[in-house]
């Protein structure tokens, strides 16, 4: 059974995004156009899971399946859309999961969604420390209850997403 565990903000998760993020770009090579840390250990001070979230961006998102046996080669489980129409997804880690790959195309909205939720929540303190005791509070209701801890930050989530992507528009 997975435990869910949101823990203070580490220094070191940058470092482990970039060593990840290069793999990742071997992988992809000319595919790839760029990557992107994201999710709550993409923002200092931020209260978190301890699994980095990161998001590629492909030239063409229907060849990504062919890259699955490399992917797996480093310790990732294709998921393929796993609920979002248009994105490739992998986790890292079984039952301890240290990393989630989001792979979008060039000129995905969801890039766009990611980018401005990571930026608002770096740029508004107050917001950031908001979601994060909201996030602690959840994981100690519901320490074996995945659905439920996400279920449970969903509103919090789409009301500074809403704020975020109006901020971003100026960014």
């Amino acid at each position: 059974m997975r435990r869910v565990k949101v823990c203070t903000y580490q220094n070191i998760w940058p470092s482990i995004f970039a060593t990840e993020a290069e793999q990742l770009k071997e992988i992809f090579g000319g595919e790839c156009t760029a990557i992107y840390h994201i999710g709550s250990t993409a923002v200092p001070e931020l209260h978190a899971k301890p699994i980095i979230d990161i998001m590629p961006i492909v030239k063409k998102i229907d060849i990504i399946d062919t890259y699955n046996n490399q992917m797996k080669e480093i310790g990732y489980t294709p998921k393929g859309e796993n609920g979002i129409p248009q994105r490739r997804y992998f986790q890292k880690g079984g039952d301890n999961r240290t990393h989630h790959v989001h792979i979008y195309q060039e000129g995905s909205h969801q890039i766009t969604r990611h980018l401005a939720f990571r930026e608002y929540l770096r740029e508004h303190p107050g917001e950031r420390n908001r979601y994060g005791q909201w996030k602690v509070k959840l994981a100690n209701q519901f320490p074996y209850e995945i659905s439920s801890y996400i279920d449970g930050k969903d509103d919090l989530v789409k009301e500074i997403e809403n704020k975020a992507l109006e901020w971003y528009k100026g960014f």
